[in-house]
């Protein structure tokens, strides 16, 4: 009898031993965004942060760590330990940096263990309110005509504003005089003081001052129209919806939206990816989260998307899109 007992514990120590090395999350998770707070991947992060943290019952930390066009905190990611308490939400960037810092401290294909996608956010080419072209048709032959006379602003190297004006510029074939900022809020301000004259920008940070009238829209940059967000407030020429896509203005080749993906650090064990990839996918299907990413202008990602497989494969197609048109236009981070 007690050598049947005895081999009972022995089982079920076995039996214990494993679960509880699979134990996770025991502690608070921290998620590195690489840019400063109140930006528009700070508050996608936040919202998915919230819902994943009563998924995981943990609290989850949102850490900003900016600077070097979002290399910064990503390198700090890929420098942690991959014991799934130190992640990375990271944008287009990811793929964009190998092309644009030949000196850059990671590798996106190797340094990172990808959880999923997280959404994939329109962009929206705006103006200073005092443009008085009505039609982005108006607005390429103007640029056109004016060429390095007309002002473009950014958010600095890297961000999502850059690369789409990269894109918009080798698209109409003209070069603006570009103004780079310190972030999207004191560039947004500037176009909303007429200071410069164009921006293009995610809709997750521009929709608000659009709804408001402190910036004209002229277009989403994105195949269809956004007829599937809820209807927004009058008037409706400000309202998403209602924006013309660039292939309606003669620009059928001219699309870039900004995704944005969940990563640990490389060597984050199978069981630790797979619990975070289903919290996010728990998390983007929260009704509070789709609600809050409509308001934003966006949608999450379907649970298809938000897969280690489908991050993969994004940020592969998108270094290989991405690299001769930083190449052609030879920007690059010193």
């Amino acid at each position: 009898m007690r050598k049947s007992i005895s081999a009972i514990a022995m089982t079920a120590a076995a039996i214990a031993v494993p679960a509880m090395a699979f134990a996770y999350p025991t502690q608070p998770i921290t998620i590195v965004v690489p840019f400063s707070a109140g930006g528009p991947t700070d508050t996608v992060t936040r919202l998915v942060a919230q819902s994943m943290s009563a998924e995981l019952g943990q609290n989850i930390v949102v850490e900003n760590v900016g600077g070097a066009g979002g290399t910064l905190g990503a390198a700090r990611v890929a420098q942690a330990r991959n014991d799934g308490y130190t992640l990375l939400l990271h944008h287009i960037g990811m793929s964009t940096a190998p092309s644009l810092y030949p000196n850059l401290p990671f590798d996106p294909t190797t340094d990172f263990e990808y959880v999923g996608l997280v959404t994939e956010v329109p962009m929206v080419i705006a103006a200073r309110p005092s443009l008085e072209h009505e039609t982005l048709a108006d607005v390429i032959a103007w640029v056109q005509a004016e060429g390095e006379g007309v002002l473009y602003a950014n958010a600095g190297m890297g961000a999502a504003s850059h690369l789409c004006g990269l894109l918009f510029m080798e698209a109409i074939g003209t070069q603006m005089t570009v103004i780079p900022y310190q972030g999207t809020g004191p560039a947004i301000t500037d176009l909303m003081g007429g200071q410069v004259d164009l921006l293009c920008d995610q809709t997750t940070n521009t929709t608000n001052q659009i709804r408001d009238g402190s910036i004209k829209a002229y277009a989403v940059t994105v195949p269809d129209r956004l007829d599937s967000l809820p209807d927004l407030p009058p008037p409706r020429l400000d309202s998403l919806p209602d924006l013309p896509t660039p292939a309606e203005a003669g620009l059928p080749d001219f699309s870039v939206s900004i995704w944005h993906g969940l990563y640990a650090p490389s060597g984050t064990s199978p069981e630790i990816v797979a619990r975070l990839t289903e919290a996010l996918q728990i998390a983007l299907a929260d009704e509070n989260v789709i609600a809050r990413f409509a308001d934003l202008g966006t949608a999450p990602s379907p649970a298809s998307d938000a897969t280690p497989e489908a991050l993969q494969a994004k940020v592969v197609s998108e270094i290989a899109l991405w690299g001769p048109v930083i190449e052609a236009a030879g920007e690059f981070a010193n």
